[in-house]
Formats: structure tokens, C-alpha cells, sequence
């Protein structure tokens, strides 16, 4: 397994190169002035001129990218241009916030989204079956920006339940030790921040996981209802055994393969594409960081964030590979 996961992480260096280069050059083909967008439109040229000279924008396109890639490998993530802070240090500060909510929503989904594709598998053809996969449907076909907008609209203009946006509400305090706001406050003792934080969560984390359910629900269905028609199931029928045993121990082990994919895949998805979900509910993690880093045209910004989440969607994947032969003992490494 050691040979396999070198192997793997070797692959990465190739993945990562072209993950750069193609960014690298997409960044540099979008329209805008990154001079510009920083001194504004009374800038004078001699200004905007100085600007990028200092940026090393008027180099060439291979030099730019060349001294962007020195600075990756020499661990330097680069500057940001609008506020002049380290790259690395903003990610350290705004990525707890982005994997707090990728875990609170793919919690949501996996824990709903089994349990309804296992009952609807059991239970083919029922009610159950149908409800469930019509809102699976649903669930798949609704926008997160229009699902996120009426959340808001409902629970908190209508009903004022749950705050609007934000991750902590003005005025509670917070002691951060890992930047984890849930964490955090259970491990100072601090429950009304802990329920403050929670509260905040709620609303982003039901949007971003609806998507991830709606498909978990109905590939745990399909790989469910194929495995429930095999030889070993129906003798462990016959055997007596409980349906319960049957379902949880001997079905549904041998139907997580396919689900399992499905997870690592949205789980990495999540950490890097809630932009929208993030920018509606001014949730401050990476998504919302990559979002006004465009606008505001803040290249080393967008080229550093996209690199980092490709290697943590690259070492999800190969983390859910090694959960295979949990589930699967079968399974031989090479």
C-alpha cells in the first residue's frame, strides 16, 4: 500500500503543474486591469504605469509565470494585490471557515441521503420510494443561489428564526484556537457562541448539501436495489437472520463502494466550488476570498486558491481510494 500511495502522490507533481499552467493562463485571459481595479478610474496612466511595473505585470507572460511557480515551490504562496497581506496567511485564516461548512453539509447529506436511498431501496415502489426520489430529483435540479435566496427571504425576513448571513453575529465573543467556531467554543466553554455559530451554519449548510444528498439518496437507492437481488442475501434471508443485520451488515457494506465514490468526489467539490453558496450568505471562507478576488482582478490570490484546492480534491480522492479496502477486503494495492 506504501508503493501505491508514493505512487500516487507522484502523480500529484504532474497534476499540479497543469492545474497552474492552465490557470495561470485563464486568469491572464480575463478582461480587466488589475492597476486599475486597485487605484480606480481617476488613476492617471503615469500612475496605472508605475502600478504595473511594481506588480511585474508588464513582464512576460513565461516570466510571470515562472516567478509564480518559484515562489510555489519555495512554499510562498505570494502577496495578495488589494490588501498587501500573505496569501498563505488569508487561506490560514479563511479555509477552517470553508471545511466547517463542507463538513456540516456533507454530514447533513451522507446521514439523510443513505438512510433515505437504503428505506427507498427496501421499500421499492412505496410512497417512501417515491417521495423521496421526486425530491431527490428536485434536489439535484434546484440552483443553490435561488434555494440560498428564498432560505433567506423565509427564515429570516419572514420569520426572523435564523441570522441572514455572516459567521458569528456582532458582538459575541469568540476565542479562536483552530478557527473551527463550533470547536472552538466547546473547547472554551463558550455555549452561547457555540449556539450562535451553529445558528449561522444552519441555513448555508442545508443549501450546500442539497445537491450532495439528492445524488447520495439515489446512488445509494441504485446500488442497493442491485445488490439486494444477489444469492448471498437471499440465503441470509433464508437463514433467518434479521432483516436489520441484512440491510445494514451484508446489503449496504456491499453496496458503499459506488456511494462511497459519490462522497469523496462531492466532498471534495464542496471545498472548492462554495462559491455561491459562500458569496449569498457572506460566509467567509475561500469560496466567498476566490469570488471578490476576481473581481477585484487579485491574480496571485486566484492562482495560489485554486492550486491549494486542487490538492486537497487530489488527497480527498486518494483518501476515499484507501476507504475502498475498508469495505471491500478484496481489494489489492499495487
Amino acid at each position: 500500500m506504501l508503493k501505491y500511495i508514493t505512487k500516487r502522490l507522484l502523480m500529484l507533481i504532474p497534476v499540479l503543474i497543469g492545474v497552474s499552467i492552465i490557470t495561470f493562463s485563464l486568469i491572464h485571459l480575463i478582461p480587466g486591469d488589475p492597476a486599475r481595479s486597485m487605484l480606480g478610474e481617476k488613476a492617471t496612466e503615469e500612475q496605472l504605469s508605475a502600478l504595473r511595473q511594481e506588480l511585474g505585470l508588464n513582464d512576460p507572460y513565461i516570466v510571470q509565470y515562472g516567478r509564480f511557480l518559484g515562489d510555489i515551490l519555495q512554499g510562498d504562496l505570494g502577496q495578495s494585490i488589494q490588501s498587501k497581506e500573505s496569501i498563505g496567511y488569508e487561506l490560514l485564516h479563511k479555509l477552517p471557515a470553508t471545511v466547517e461548512l463542507t463538513l456540516f453539509a456533507m454530514l447533513l447529506a451522507v446521514s439523510i441521503g443513505i438512510l433515505a436511498g437504503v428505506i427507498a431501496a427496501v421499500k421499492q415502489y412505496s410512497w417512501f420510494d417515491n417521495i423521496s426520489m421526486t425530491g431527490a430529483l428536485f434536489g439535484v435540479s434546484l440552483p443553490i443561489f435561488w434555494l440560498g435566496l428564498m432560505m433567506i427571504w423565509f427564515f429570516s425576513v419572514k420569520l426572523n428564526i435564523l441570522p441572514p448571513s455572516g459567521r458569528l453575529t456582532p458582538g459575541i465573543e469568540m476565542n479562536t484556537i483552530t478557527n473551527f467556531y463550533l470547536l472552538d467554543s466547546l473547547l472554551t466553554g463558550n455555549f452561547r457562541g457555540f449556539k450562535d455559530a451553529f445558528l449561522h451554519l444552519l441555513m448555508p449548510g442545508i443549501a450546500l448539501g442539497t445537491i450532495p444528498m439528492a445524488i447520495i439518496a439515489r446512488m445509494t437507492r441504485s446500488s442497493m436495489l442491485e445488490v439486494m437481488k444477489q444469492d448471498y442475501i437471499r440465503t441470509a434471508d433464508a437463514k433467518g437472520l434479521k432483516t436489520r443485520l441484512i440491510i445494514f451488515h451484508h446489503a449496504l457494506k456491499n453496496a458503499f463502494l459506488p456511494v462511497l465514490t459519490v462522497i469523496g468526489l462531492q466532498f471534495g467539490l464542496l471545498l472548492g466550488g462554495a462559491v455561491l453558496t459562500e458569496t449569498i450568505f457572506s460566509w467567509p471562507g475561500i469560496g466567498r476570498y476566490v469570488y471578490l478576488a476576481v473581481l477585484g482582478r487579485d491574480y496571485p490570490v486566484v492562482q495560489s486558491t485554486i492550486l491549494i484546492v486542487a490538492t486537497i480534491f487530489v488527497l480527498v480522492n486518494l483518501l476515499t481510494d484507501l476507504l475502498y479496502k475498508y469495505f471491500d477486503p478484496r481489494i489489492r494495492y499495487e
